[in-house]
Formats: C-alpha cells, sequence, structure tokens
C-alpha cells in the first residue's frame, strides 16, 4: 500500500475546501448531481469534494500501458477464435463459445473495454481487464464537466492548469468506426443502447442517449425483451435499428436466451452492427492474466508486448491441481497458494462488483484453505489467483452528515479504452480493500493537473 502525500495541486485544493466548506458546499453539488441524473441505483455517485489529480508524466505511462493490454486482448481473442483449446484454457462455456463463434463482421472485438488498475509514482499494475462493455464513461464525463464549472475549480485554476478528458465523444466515435468497420452503410446510424430496464446504470443510458443526439446520432434504450428481429430487420422500441451499443451481459445473454433471442439472431443473420462483439468475452475472462504471464503462450506474443506484461500484468494462474512453472522452477499450484496467502488473491473467472473476491492477506489460514479447496471444487466454473499488486491511497474530503471530512480512500484507477485508444477514465474510492460502485463505493472524476508558469 502506498500513501500518496498530500502536497502540491491536492494540498491547495483541500485548503480551498476548508476555506469555503460548510453544508451548502455539499447540498449544492448534490443538487446538481441530481439535476443531471449522475446516480447509481438512486444514489449519488460522489459523495467526495475532490477529484483525482494526475499530471501529464502520469497520463503519457498510463497511454503506454493500457493501449498495450488492449492489443493484447485483440490479439488473443483472434486466436483464440481460431482454437477451442485456447478459448477452453481461458475458461469459456460451451454456451461462450457457441456465441464467439459467430462472425462479428468486422475485425475489432472490444470496441469500447477499460482497464482497471492502481497507479503509484513509480508503477502502474493492472489488477482486471474489462473487455465485454463496461459502464462509467458517460459518468465519468458528466462529473467532469460538473466538477469544471464549480467555484472551487476556479479557485484552484489561479494556480494550476486543468484539463479533462470527454470519454462520451469518444465512445459515439469509436462506436461509429466499428459500424463502419462491419460495412454500414448509412452516415447517421440508428442506435439502439440495449440493457435491461431494472440495472443501476439506466440513468447513465439517459445521459448517452441525450449526448448522441446533441451529435446528431438517434439512439434508443431498449430492454432485450422489447426488441424484435423479423429475419432482416431489428426494431427497438418500434425503431429499426443499425448498430447495438450492447450493455447486456454476456453471461445474460447465456443464463437467458428467450429473453435475448431477437438480438442474437439479429447478430447472427448480420442484421446489425454489435459493439462489443460476442468474441469480447474472450480477454474478459480473468484468465487472459493466467495466458499472458505463463510461458507456455509467450509465442503469441511479441518480446516488447511481454516485457510490458511483465511490468505492469500481476502474476495469475488458473486454479487447478495441476503444477505449473514460475520463473523457470516448476511448483505445486495449490501448495504454492496455501504457503503464500498473504501474497494472493482469489477470483472468480468471471464475475463483477468484487463477487467472491478473497483477499489473502485480510483472510485468516483456516478460510483460505477453504477458499482454495473450493477453487479446486468448482474448476468448471473457474477461479484464479492472482499476486497481489500495490495499491494507492489518498486522503479526500467527503460529505458526511455531520459535515465535511477528510478520509483515507483506496484509489482504484481506470483507463477507458475505445479502440485501443485511451478516452477517459474511471476512478473508484473506496474504505475496503475493493473499490467498485456496485459494492458500496464512489466516484470521482480524474483531471490532469500541471501548475501554471508564472
Amino acid at each position: 500500500m502506498t500513501e500518496i502525500s498530500n502536497s502540491g495541486p491536492i494540498a491547495d485544493w483541500h485548503a480551498l475546501v476548508r476555506e469555503q466548506g460548510d453544508a451548502g458546499l455539499c447540498a449544492g453539488l448534490a443538487a446538481r448531481m441530481r439535476e443531471r441524473h449522475l446516480t447509481f441505483g438512486g444514489r449519488l455517485l460522489c459523495p467526495f469534494l475532490r477529484p483525482f489529480f494526475l499530471d501529464p508524466g502520469d497520463e503519457g505511462r498510463i497511454k503506454r500501458a493500457a493501449e498495450t493490454l488492449w492489443r493484447l486482448g485483440e490479439r488473443l481473442a483472434v486466436a483464440a477464435a481460431a482454437d477451442e483449446g485456447l478459448m477452453a484454457e481461458l475458461g469459456l462455456s460451451e454456451a461462450e463459445m457457441a456465441l464467439a463463434r459467430i462472425d462479428p463482421r468486422y475485425r475489432v472485438t472490444s470496441t469500447a473495454a477499460r482497464a482497471d488498475a492502481f497507479l503509484l509514482p513509480d508503477s502502474l499494475e493492472f489488477a482486471e481487464y474489462n473487455a465485454e462493455s463496461p459502464a462509467g464513461p458517460g459518468y465519468s464525463q458528466r462529473l467532469a464537466e460538473l466538477f469544471d464549472g464549480e467555484p472551487l475549480m476556479d479557485r484552484f485554476r489561479e494556480r494550476f492548469d486543468v484539463r479533462y478528458y470527454t470519454p462520451i465523444t469518444h465512445l459515439l466515435d469509436a462506436l461509429l468506426e466499428s459500424y463502419q468497420d462491419w460495412g454500414g452503410a448509412r452516415n447517421l446510424p440508428r442506435i439502439a443502447i440495449v440493457d435491461w430496464r431494472e440495472v443501476p446504470t439506466w440513468s447513465e443510458f439517459e445521459l448517452l442517449r441525450d449526448a448522441f443526439a446533441d451529435a446528431g446520432i438517434a439512439a434508443e434504450i431498449c430492454d432485450p425483451r422489447d426488441l424484435v428481429f423479423d429475419g432482416r430487420t431489428l426494431t427497438a422500441n418500434g425503431t429499426a435499428v443499425d448498430l447495438v451499443y450492447r450493455r447486456v451481459l454476456i453471461n445474460d445473454i447465456v443464463a437467458r436466451p428467450d429473453e435475448c433471442r431477437a438480438l442474437i439472431e439479429a447478430y447472427r443473420h448480420g442484421a446489425i452492427c454489435m459493439a462489443n462483439s460476442l468474441r469480447c468475452k474472450i480477454p474478459h475472462k480473468k484468465a487472459f492474466f493466467a495466458v499472458l504471464t505463463d510461458d507456455r503462450f509467450s509465442h503469441l506474443f511479441d518480446p516488447s508486448d511481454l516485457a510490458a506484461v511483465a511490468a505492469h500484468v500481476p502474476w495469475t494462474r488458473v486454479v487447478r491441481e495441476t503444477g505449473t512453472t514460475r520463473d523457470g522452477q516448476a511448483l505445486d499450484l495449490p501448495d504454492y497458494l496455501r504457503r503464500n496467502r498473504d501474497r494472493f488473491v482469489l477470483k472468480p473467472n468471471d464475475e463483477y462488483g468484487g463477487t467472491g473476491v478473497t483477499l489473502g492477506w485480510e483472510t485468516g489460514e483456516g478460510a483460505w484453505d477453504e477458499a482454495i479447496a473450493r477453487a479446486l471444487r468448482e474448476a468448471d466454473r473457474g477461479w484464479v489467483a492472482q499476486e497481489r499488486i500495490s495499491i494507492r491511497r489518498e486522503t479526500f474530503p467527503i460529505c458526511e452528515a455531520g459535515g465535511i471530512v477528510e478520509r483515507d480512500m483506496l484509489v482504484d484507477f481506470a483507463p477507458y479504452l475505445f479502440r485501443g485508444r485511451v478516452a477517459g477514465f474511471l476512478t473508484r474510492l473506496s474504505a475496503s480493500g475493493l473499490a467498485n460502485v456496485t459494492s458500496g463505493g464512489g466516484q470521482v472524476p480524474a483531471f490532469i493537473v500541471e501548475s501554471r508558469r508564472r
């Protein structure tokens, strides 16, 4: 764990909060968030009073590492689509393999992806790679715009140059690029944003729909159950669509095939461009990192890419009753995990929101042994063991019932990658070892900050 010094821009911002901080500051920010639909399942996204700050040097190394990871995910998707043994190694089920076999009719697997990471002054390590359809780009941009317009930011700009990314714009550009790759002929394709109407991110879909409309692109938000495919045309809420921005998860498509039948049949018949394609499950599996860090698969990647893996991807293995190697040394994996509890985390191969994660260093010996035993019993489901990585903690002012207080928070920093280009950031804060909005964490916008030249 690395504590970041509260100096420089952070110290200046905190001083401004203390100078201006009162109950009205929290109430005003909360009201403006609700006005802009910046809620997740009805609660405010951001109870914090400071953005996350990074400098241009951070920005450059994030781009290099994250864009390399996206490229490796695309390369693995191509290799595994032609090798069912590799798909099985990654832990795809038969149903997921069947979906991955459908030709998406364009080359990019993950139009939208996100690399969840911990950024430190001397390191950048990835915890996971969300290659499917990551939430949050709309929230991230609108939160940044909100903070950018606050009086606190006006005062802060007296000493610092500040800028932020606009992921909504880049997301739409990436969707349109994928549509053109697919062979789309319309200058203004009709988009459907598709997910269950019960999801807590519905308010984000509304932000995206409105932003797309402002850019001249009509979009419908539609539940998969309300889609209709007549053999030639897919309609959403009665409107024919060309491009599906798929936010419904492949896990749900597999679990609820009848309710997703129209969507899948339209995709199978090439009636729509779907982003992300159903091959995105290949690099989305957490076993992706096991492939990247296992010498058995090094032939799939270039030496320069493997150097980036060594620098940024933690050693990972699928938990099985088999031997493996590390640094050229043979080892028994279950025994190695038992003896190194403080160095590893166990995760389901394909879950969201921190579900099922066991942090060895926060777990007693008996509970850790049982977690390993469970992973071995559930080998068909798939579990991975991943080496512990260094995390970042910072102090943030937060609005609580008693007023404004400063709390030490874990900072999870996740760059968005739209068709391989860093296009913004999701920054989540948590007081615990898991940082995600689903499990109760909060979100802040990210700004690139430089001292003004005098």
